[in-house]
């Protein structure tokens, strides 16, 4: 095989998710991790027995053939440019950036030196998301009519070791949670048309309750509950609420409803989880899950995907058009919100090929 080179930027708390699973994508070729925090880099390459380098040789390296960029959203943009300025393609945990017009100056500088982006989320490549997107692509609903998309909590100051990067730019339930429900929408309907929405701060700090910092009061920047209407161009309109100010809900991450059914999509933030269907007059029953990627944790499919589409000169799923599409919308509710009208979405994408199209025996690169 022909692998790829990877280099890893940002060693924090979701580089060893990314890290485990690209074990199982062989095509991937792990060169190096950095991060401007030199001991956390070298404790994360003594954990997974790579090299820990600094940033400036890794993006030298000519090995490396696509960065993957683990650093906080504030810091993605600046960090893909310096990759793609080092002649890298470049892989971003989402969102792509921390504004539209950030984002877009990403992609259009990948345009510019013909090299390729993408970002998470790539769950919507796990075989839950992909068996409800069958469902859709045969017509076992009828004609997509809408759903409803739902992430609520009480807020990430309660787990996460560092959390105050949540309740900064870049950050809130939007933009932390919001690429995988988006995306994973856009990958079941298509693209989105136009976007109402309001946007609320209800607290301005919040108080960590997770080791290490129990106790600290950090501020809020952001709205934490944004409540919305998507408009799909295939027709279709989507109710989504976003909270990190909800202590407790009875409602599913993602229904979709059709004309004749309606499908209960697994938690966009899995690669796996149950798909149920109804079809008209009928009941509720769990469909046998048909794809692969539904077993675990497989954070970096989509990097794989970039890879093998970069060997074998094919368009990648988690895409930078996907991504920045996504951006846009996210923003599109808080100018709804402040601007009390209905937002025109500029950009346009198209669904991601099903996975099934670049499977072999059944698995990606095998």
């Amino acid at each position: 095989m022909n692998k790829v080179g990877i280099g890893i930027i940002g060693c924090g708390n979701i580089s060893g998710a990314y890290l485990t699973a690209m074990k199982s994508f062989p095509i991937l070729d792990i060169k190096g991790v950095a991060d401007l925090n030199r001991e956390l880099a070298e404790a994360k390459a003594a954990e997974f027995g790579l090299e820990a380098v600094d940033i400036v040789s890794l993006l030298a390296d000519p090995s490396i053939e696509i960065i993957v960029n683990l650093t906080i959203p504030k810091a993605h943009v600046a960090v893909g440019l310096q990759a793609l300025d080092a002649g890298k393609h470049t892989y971003s945990e989402k969102p792509l950036g921390i504004n539209f017009a950030e984002g877009k100056k990403l992609a259009d500088a990948a345009a510019a030196k013909g090299l390729r982006i993408g970002a998470a989320p790539d769950t919507f490549l796990g075989g839950g998301h992909q068996t409800a997107r069958a469902l859709i692509d045969e017509g076992a609903i009828g004609i997509p009519v809408g759903g409803t998309a739902t992430f609520m909590c009480p807020g990430h100051e309660r787990w996460h070791p560092n959390p105050a990067f949540y309740y900064e730019v870049g950050g809130g339930p939007m933009l932390d949670m919001g690429p995988y429900y988006i995306t994973d929408l856009v990958n079941l309907l298509g693209p989105v048309s136009q976007v109402a929405g309001f946007a609320v701060t209800p607290r301005k700090e919040r108080i960590i309750t997770s080791e290490p910092r129990n106790g600290e009061r950090i501020p809020v920047h952001v709205p934490t509950h944004v409540a919305g209407v998507m408009a799909f161009v295939s027709g279709a309109v989507v109710q989504i609420g976003m909270s990190f100010d909800v202590a407790g809900h009875k409602h599913v991450p993602l229904e979709v409803y059709g004309t004749e059914g309606t499908l209960i999509v697994p938690d966009p933030n899995r690669f796996g989880g149950p798909v149920e269907f109804l079809k008209k007059g009928g009941e509720f029953a769990e469909r046998e899950i048909t794809a692969p990627y539904a077993d675990g944790n497989y954070r970096s499919l989509g990097v794989a995907d970039m890879a093998h589409a970069i060997r074998s000169n094919r368009p990648h799923r988690a895409n930078g058009s996907l991504a920045l599409h996504v951006l846009e919308v996210m923003e599109a509710f808080q100018t709804a919100s402040d601007s009390g009208r209905t937002v025109t979405i500029t950009t346009q994408t198209e669904r991601p090929a099903p996975l099934s199209e670049s499977l072999v025996d059944g698995q990606i690169g095998r």
